[in-house]
């Protein structure tokens, strides 16, 4: 047990160093690490995951795409299970961004039971962070659009971690009332 929380800590570790100076796209530029610990947070607190590669994968889900890491380094530090885990959550950021958009919904139902619910904790965590502290410069139908689109993409995730898919269901209900009121105040025009 104490090899698991070692590992658990040298990869939250790994993952703070490749997203050092990196920020979220939010109005308080909060450090991008808040990120990826939510996502491993939400798979242990709310989904029950204990899964350790799982939750290492959840760490670096984001460090392929958005820092200079590779796939082969993730399997040298990690194993090869999370380098697969990060790989299916990964996009290809050579592609224009409504392409990207588009394969990670048609991709969902293929992704492993894992990769499934790393992708709904990584929804979840997205869609809290619109409603608390929204992207600089996001429309309100910018925001709207991204709450369709992350229905989409989890809609070929469920079926296997009950209680993510309702804290996401749950989410998107608040961050859609959210909306709602800041129309109705005539917020986020």
């Amino acid at each position: 047990m104490p090899h698991d929380f070692a590992l658990l800590f040298r990869a939250a570790s790994f993952a703070a160093q490749a997203h050092s100076g990196q920020r979220r796209k939010d109005a308080d530029q909060s450090p991008y690490i808040n990120h990826p610990l939510a996502v491993a947070q939400l798979l242990t607190e709310v989904g029950g995951v204990q899964d350790l590669e799982l939750l290492i994968a959840a760490l670096l889900h984001d460090t392929v795409e958005d820092t200079e890491v590779s796939l082969e380094e993730i399997a040298e530090r990690f194993g090869e299970r999370v380098r697969d885990l990060v790989a299916e959550v990964t996009d290809d950021k050579s592609l224009p961004k409504q392409q990207r958009k588009r394969l990670q919904v048609e991709h969902a139902p293929q992704l492993s039971a894992g990769a499934k619910q790393l992708k709904i904790a990584d929804k979840i965590s997205n869609l809290r962070d619109l409603s608390s502290t929204s992207p600089a410069g996001w429309s309100l139908e910018r925001k709207r659009q991204y709450v369709d689109w992350g229905e989409q993409v989890v809609a070929g995730c469920r079926g296997i971690n009950v209680a993510l898919e309702q804290q996401f269901d749950q989410t998107v209900q608040e961050v859609r009332q959210r909306l709602a009121t800041d129309a109705s105040r005539g917020d986020g025009a």
